[in-house]
């Protein structure tokens, strides 16, 4: 019998513990946070039980919506909600007003619902100093200001990946148990991956760093083999895919898009900040993507991150860009 197996497997880390953990390194902490945290999950295991019962998409979108608003104010430690499926934020009535603002789209990827893919919910969270009136500035950060980012997602299993600031760890649902159990210790991305990933259907509006730098996944011209290429069309699994594996994830802009496709608050800050703690980087075409100053709450943005070295590629295309320019 594997002694240190079956110890691994009954000494469960739970996420909540997990959480626990890291706060007890903060002697000032009051555990508002591992509050917040503890709603964010129970509103990932409901969300992941409607995904398995196969509700219809516009149903799920509108239910995770719900669950998510309500855990997060009735926690009592959110004072400001930005979330991917309402025009407006919603500012928490002072009753049930905390220290922290939550950015998140409840259910991203949601058209794919209907023919099994994964999906998922993407979050970031920052804390509000002030004591004053909460505002919009409050959320208006860039994305290091953030104190933690993170995502679940629903796929063959529900997995819940997290950083609080402190490297990245993966959680996996439990279904016996209820519980998020840690199952991906310290998620480091490979400095340099094999894959690339992009909707290649966009092509003829890209801009040259972009297609000089597919062109090169595809036709290296330094005798090293050709990347492969893997698009699911939902972020959360393409990023997951990117974080375990390697290589990179892009979504340019193009001629359509010209500010890209993907929101800053809450699809690009918190995939960034998962690539940064992971090891890897996250660029705009312009910026590192965590430096970006939102100026709206669904402002987009162009995103290029993954593996440190290929997205270092990239950046080095855009900088001989604009040396031409």
């Amino acid at each position: 019998m594997d002694h240190a197996a079956e110890a691994y497997r009954t000494d469960l880390m739970t996420i909540t513990r997990y959480v626990l953990n890291e706060q007890s390194k903060y002697p000032e902490s009051r555990g508002d946070f591992t509050i917040l945290l503890s709603n964010i999950v129970l509103g990932c295991k409901f969300v992941c039980t409607a995904v398995n019962k196969g509700e219809e998409q516009k149903k799920l979108d509108v239910l995770s919506n719900e669950v998510f608003v309500k855990a997060l104010v009735s926690s009592g430690r959110t004072c400001i909600l930005v979330s991917e499926e309402d025009e407006e934020a919603t500012f928490v009535e002072l009753s049930k007003r905390g220290r922290y603002a939550v950015v998140f789209d409840p259910l991203d990827g949601s058209s794919n619902i209907d023919c099994g893919v994964s999906i998922g919910t993407i979050f970031g969270i920052y804390l509000v100093n002030d004591n004053g009136e909460p505002t919009l500035d409050d959320v208006l950060q860039p994305g290091k200001n953030m104190l933690a980012a993170g995502y679940c997602m629903y796929g063959s299993s529900c997995t819940f990946v997290l950083s609080t600031g402190n490297g990245v760890n993966g959680f996996t649902l439990d279904p016996s148990l209820g519980e998020f159990i840690l199952t991906h210790p310290d998620i480091k991305i490979p400095k340099k991956g094999k894959i690339y990933s992009v909707n290649e259907g966009n092509a003829k509006n890209w801009d040259e760093p972009t297609t000089k730098y597919v062109e090169k996944c595809k036709f290296p011209k330094d005798g090293s083999s050709s990347k492969s290429l893997r698009y699911i069309g939902s972020m959360v699994a393409d990023v997951h895919r990117t974080l375990l594996y390697g290589g990179i994830f892009l979504y340019p802009a193009d001629k359509k898009s010209p500010n890209g496709k993907l929101r800053v608050l809450y699809e690009v800050f918190p995939m960034s900040f998962l690539m940064e703690q992971a090891g890897g980087q996250a660029y705009t075409g312009k910026q590192r993507a965590l430096d970006l100053v939102p100026e709206k709450i669904h402002e987009r943005s162009p995103i290029f991150l993954g593996s440190y070295d290929d997205v270092e590629e990239i950046k080095t295309l855009y900088a001989a860009e604009e040396k031409k320019g």
